[in-house]
């Protein structure tokens, strides 16, 4: 499962616009990768045997027959006819393979007599450090997981990986320890987003506190925004966990319920950290907000300072320059030069009084 990053465009996939109109169960794709590919990697496995190879599109049902676990790929989703004969040979619900591709759907997990079937958001960071949003489908069969995804990304490559070279449990499971794998590789990504997000906030405190700019309100709304994304796909999946655990379905083996437990927990510390990550932009915003508005008083009080400083010196100016002829000052041979002693005698003496009362 490859490394390659893609960036999600700007501009943004309408649900309304392609299903507007469209009876339920009518596949349409919804999303940005309209001109995707769609290619099917086979992986099997038992605990002495590994096989990986590329299959057609027609031929999905004939390469799940056998005892080993089969891990099949997926990968391309925009091709409705492709996918629509890609749910015939599986025997998936057309409902199901709506939403499917849809890449606006939110997440679910549909258990059925002979499959479980679950939609899941991917969320990492491309090589920008940029969020990068990608649907995702899990279907649970007896002996099989079959993966739907946009692109050929990273995400399960430590699954595959383990797989490869018999690392931990997974090649002496059932597919079903494999399905549990495969969400737990995809929550584990939640951290690596948690963290970057984390980093970004502490650098912003950092900034707001000692010298925030115009740009630091466009940055602090940026990442509210980017934790209010990451917890939109996030926050549903802890439920479907626990549903996962619950469940009497027959796929789902006791001894996996032990690690669902597990991922359930981690989804549980990931919606708290969301939460939190979600008041602290808040709070630095109106951090930032109240400096701002600090600072305009600071300004305020300088130019009420000067302006309480000169309305005194306008008020004696004013009074010498009426002209009228018995004004005895004006005659005086020292008239002008007290008239500015008075000025410094009074300018300085309304600092020395704001500074005793704090004003400066």
């Amino acid at each position: 499962m490859g490394k390659k990053h893609h960036k999600n465009k700007s501009k943004k996939a309408s649900r309304s616009k392609v299903k507007l109109g469209k009876a339920p169960g009518v596949i349409n794709y919804v999303g940005e990768r309209k001109e995707q590919q769609t290619s099917i990697t086979l992986y099997m496995y038992t605990e002495v045997e590994f096989s990986e190879v590329k299959i057609e599109k027609n031929r999905i049902t004939e390469s799940l027959n056998g005892q080993s676990i089969k891990l099949v790929n997926v990968v391309g989703i925009a091709d409705e006819a492709t996918i629509e004969n890609i749910g015939k040979d599986l025997n998936l619900n057309s409902l199901l393979l709506e939403d499917l591709t849809d890449t606006l759907h939110r997440p679910k997990i549909d258990e059925y007599e002979e499959y479980i079937f679950a939609v899941l958001k991917m969320l990492y960071l491309d090589e920008n450090d940029d969020l990068v949003i990608e649907h995702v489908a899990l279907t649970l069969l007896e002996n099989a997981v079959v993966i739907f995804q946009e692109t050929e990304e990273h995400v399960f490559d430590g699954v595959l990986q383990r797989i490869k070279n018999k690392s931990g449990l997974i090649r002496t499971r059932g597919a079903d320890y494999l399905f549990f794998a495969l969400i737990d590789a995809i929550i584990d990504h939640y951290y690596v987003v948690l963290e970057d997000l984390k980093a970004k906030l502490e650098d912003l405190e950092n900034e707001v506190y000692e010298a925030p700019l115009k740009e630091t309100a466009q940055k602090i709304q940026a990442i509210k925004k980017d934790i209010l994304r990451v917890r939109k796909w996030v926050f549903p999946v802890k439920e479907l966990i626990n549903r996962l655990i619950i469940t009497e379905h027959p796929f789902i083996q006791k001894a996996t319920k032990l690690y669902l437990k597990d991922a359930y927990d981690h989804c549980t510390e990931i919606n708290e950290d969301l939460g939190l990550y979600r008041e602290m932009a808040i709070s630095m915003m109106e951090i930032y907000m109240t400096h701002m508005s600090n600072k305009m008083n600071e300004v305020m009080k300088v130019l009420t300072v000067m302006a309480s400083i000169f309305i005194p010196l306008t008020f004696i100016a004013g009074i010498y320059g009426m002209n009228f002829a018995n004004m005895p000052e004006l005659s005086s041979q020292y008239g002008y030069p007290i008239v500015w002693v008075v000025f410094i005698i009074t300018g300085i003496g309304l600092l020395i009084f704001f500074r005793k009362r704090g004003w400066l």
